[in-house]
């Protein structure tokens, strides 16, 4: 009963009761908490400051690795399009089936010629 008293004391309830002495005693009993509260608040805010800026330090330094990583591959990319054409897939002519016809056409004629030989 007394827990359940005191609960209503500290909640603002049934303080008609209460003594000029026993109020000052609640209220600074209040202010005590409430001060812990607000360090407490207080360690806890400051400590998700830091987070933050270290976060953000982080990301910063992120970002600007990718910036460079862009920069390096659109300049590599911008060398390769100045290359001339070095491979054998880049120098070979387009593909045409008509002349694809005719050279084997031609090739399979020219076998089957060496073969009656």
């Amino acid at each position: 009963k007394v827990t359940k008293f005191m609960l209503r004391n500290l909640m603002g309830e049934s303080l008609g009761t209460m003594s000029l002495r026993d109020l000052k005693q609640l209220e600074g009993r209040l202010e005590k908490g409430i001060n812990k509260i607000r360090t407490k608040k207080n360690e806890l805010l400051f400590a998700e400051i830091e987070y933050m800026q270290k976060r953000e330090m982080e990301l910063q330094n992120d970002n600007m690795y990718l910036r460079s990583k862009i920069a390096e591959n659109e300049r590599a990319q911008q060398q390769m399009n100045m290359l001339p054409p070095t491979t054998e897939y880049e120098v070979m002519p387009p593909y045409d089936s008509r002349n694809f016809l005719q050279v084997n056409l031609m090739q399979s004629n020219q076998q089957h010629e060496l073969g009656h030989l």
